[in-house]
């Protein structure tokens, strides 16, 4: 009987130990947080998962690069683009060219 008791309050020693030091892990995992970008956190996928492989990378480059590739564009020639999202040719491309470039002056 003196050795279950014995092994019972052992046992209690080591649960009351392990939570003891259950606070310190997540105050590493949230150090470890701010480490990662905000699109690395952003990177889930409609069903709430992870993106992995191509799919992730495309996301991230993305989501790094969206903020300087969705200003307008600036230049006449990036704008020289047709109703139907096609680039501009010939005499429209010209025409378009030069009444740009008068109202950028």
């Amino acid at each position: 009987m003196n050795k279950i008791i014995a092994g019972f309050v052992a046992g209690l020693f080591s649960v009351g130990m392990a939570y003891a030091e259950a606070p310190a892990q997540p105050a590493a995992a949230a150090a470890a947080a701010p480490a990662a970008s905000g699109c690395e956190a952003k990177a889930v996928s409609k069903a709430g998962k992870p993106l992995a492989g191509a799919a992730k990378a495309a996301f991230m480059k993305k989501c790094e690069g969206g903020a300087t590739t969705a200003k307008a564009p600036s230049s006449c020639a990036d704008k020289a683009v047709g109703k139907n999202g096609k680039p501009l040719a010939g005499a429209a491309k010209t025409a378009f060219m030069k009444k740009c470039e008068a109202d950028a002056k």
